[in-house]
C-alpha cells in the first residue's frame, strides 16, 4: 500500500466510475486539474483511491475524493485525507475545506472537520461545505 502524487489525467477513470457513472466521461475533467496536485492510493500497483488538492492562498480544497466500490470500507480514504491534512500542515496553511455530500458528513466530522451551514445541490446531489482549520 502506497500513496504517490499522480498526474490529473490519471484520476478520471475512478472519478467517472465512483462519483458519477451516469454523467459523460468529460463531466470528471475538471478545468483547473492542471494546477492541483493529485495523489492516488495503490495497492500492489493498482490505483484503487484518488484525491486531488486545489491551493489558493492559505488554505487547500480538496475534491473527487473516490475509492473504487471493492476497496470501500478499508479505511483507504482515511489515509488519503490524513496525508493531505498533513501535507497542508507542511505547507503551513491556515484550512482545508471541501465540498462534501451530505450523506457523508460523519465520515468527514471524523477528521475533525465542522460543517459550516453552507448546502447546495449539483446534479440531484447535495453538498455541504466541511472545513477544518489548521
Amino acid at each position: 500500500m502506497k500513496i504517490r502524487e499522480i498526474e490529473a489525467s490519471k484520476t478520471w477513470q475512478i472519478r467517472h466510475e465512483v462519483m458519477w457513472p451516469d454523467m459523460p466521461f468529460e463531466f470528471v475533467q475538471l478545468e483547473e486539474d492542471a494546477l492541483g496536485l493529485h495523489f492516488g492510493f495503490f495497492e500492489n500497483e493498482k490505483l484503487v483511491s484518488i484525491i486531488s488538492c486545489f491551493i489558493t492562498n492559505d488554505e487547500m480544497q480538496f475534491r473527487k475524493l473516490a475509492t473504487l466500490e471493492d476497496f470501500q470500507g478499508k479505511g483507504i480514504a482515511s489515509k488519503l485525507i490524513n496525508y493531505i491534512l498533513e501535507l497542508a500542515k507542511q505547507k503551513n496553511l491556515r484550512k482545508v475545506w471541501c465540498n462534501a455530500r451530505s450523506s457523508k458528513k460523519t465520515f468527514y466530522e471524523k477528521f475533525g472537520m465542522i460543517d459550516t451551514g453552507k448546502i447546495f445541490s449539483k446534479e440531484g446531489q447535495e453538498f455541504i461545505i466541511m472545513e477544518i482549520s489548521l
